[in-house]
C-alpha cells in the first residue's frame, strides 16, 4: 500500500505506524540497525534529522521502501496532457515530451 508523504511529520506517523505494524519495538529496531534505541526515539521523533541513507537503512529493515512519483502531467505531442480514465497521466510509447526533463538540463552534481 502507498502511503504518501508531503511533510516530515507524516514520514514520523508512516515510521512509527511500519514498526508496530512488523511487531518491533524501538530497541528491537535499534538491535537490528546496530544503533541505541535512543537514536530510533529521535528518528521517529524528528525524521528530517536523519540523513538519507540512515533513513533507507530504516524502511529496508522495516521492509519498506521510497518511490519518488512524478505527478505533474505530461504533454504529449498534441500539446495536451494524457489521462488515464483512473486520472493518472499516461503517456504511449509513440507520444514524446516537447521539452527536456528539468533534471536532465540541470548542471551535474547540483540541485
Amino acid at each position: 500500500m502507498d502511503y504518501p508523504v508531503a511533510l516530515s511529520t507524516q514520514l514520523r506517523q508512516h515510521l512509527r505506524s511500519l514498526r508496530k505494524a512488523r511487531g518491533l519495538t524501538q530497541a528491537d529496531l535499534a538491535a537490528r540497525l546496530g544503533v541505541v534505541q535512543s537514536r530510533v526515539a529521535d528518528i521517529e521523533a524528528d525524521p528530517s534529522a536523519v540523513s538519507v541513507e540512515q533513513l533507507f537503512k530504516v524502511l529496508t529493515v522495516l521492509n519498506a521502501q521510497l518511490v519518488v512519483r512524478d505527478t505533474a502531467p505530461t504533454v504529449g505531442l498534441t500539446g495536451q496532457a494524457v489521462a488515464s480514465s483512473s486520472g493518472k497521466v499516461t503517456v504511449s510509447a509513440e507520444d514524446s515530451v516537447s521539452s527536456p526533463h528539468p533534471a536532465d538540463a540541470a548542471p551535474k552534481g547540483q540541485w
